[in-house]
């Protein structure tokens, strides 16, 4: 008499060769197949000049720019702060403007050109506004540093480009100030209160000429 009742051994050997007989992708197939994060997410091809230098990344589309100049090329000197715009540690230059890369995704910036603290100058040959910062002591733990000098930088780039500000007095004629100078870099938050310092800095380096060169 034959029985129908499915022993442990049999399971195995179907499974077996269930297994066997599955659909396995080819290497070429493999290949072609999307690249997708731990989580499963879809990967994304990202190309990015940082500092002069070509990077071909392949990011989970939710990181941001900050996460991937830090984690993924190790460019530590742009810091996280409050992740949430709002103390401006984590300033860059992309395509020459100053932006929170904290508040922007990776993705967004796809072929652009990204300058960090590493890209302006060197121990070695510092930017004009590094020697500054340091010359008029415009920092004192150093954390919001970096963010400070990126912003400084770009900063007296806009008012030579005769952008104003909301304290603008004069629209056509664009001119530096206390004022003018404190109000562009309110939005970068020293916990230490260098103000005044950082302000002589950008000061000193506005009357310099190549300001945007690095150091001979």
């Amino acid at each position: 008499m034959t029985s129908d009742h499915l022993t442990r051994r049999g399971l195995l050997r179907g499974s077996a060769v269930l297994a066997a007989s599955a659909p396995v992708l080819s290497n070429a197939a493999a290949a072609d197949a999307p690249l997708r994060s731990s989580k499963g997410t879809r990967m994304s091809p990202v190309e990015l000049t940082v500092n002069g230098r070509e990077a071909h990344l392949q990011l989970d589309p939710r990181t941001t720019l900050l996460d991937a100049l830090r984690e993924h090329l190790h460019l530590t000197g742009t810091k996280k702060g409050c992740d949430h715009g709002q103390c401006g540690a984590c300033t860059v230059l992309v395509e020459g403007r100053r932006i929170n890369s904290c508040l922007t995704l990776a993705v967004m910036h796809d072929g652009e050109k990204v300058t960090t603290i590493e890209g302006l100058g060197t121990p070695e040959a510092l930017h004009p506004m590094q020697r500054a910062f340091v010359t008029h002591d415009g920092y004192q733990c150093g954390y919001c540093t970096p963010g400070q000098i990126c912003s400084a930088v770009a900063v007296l780039d806009e008012i030579d480009a005769g952008i104003p500000s909301h304290v603008t007095e004069d629209l056509d004629r664009v001119a530096i100030s206390d004022i003018e100078l404190r109000e562009r870099m309110s939005g970068n938050i020293c916990r230490c209160a260098a103000y005044p310092n950082i302000i002589s800095a950008m000061r000193d380096v506005s009357g310099q000429s190549g300001r945007g060169e690095k150091a001979a």
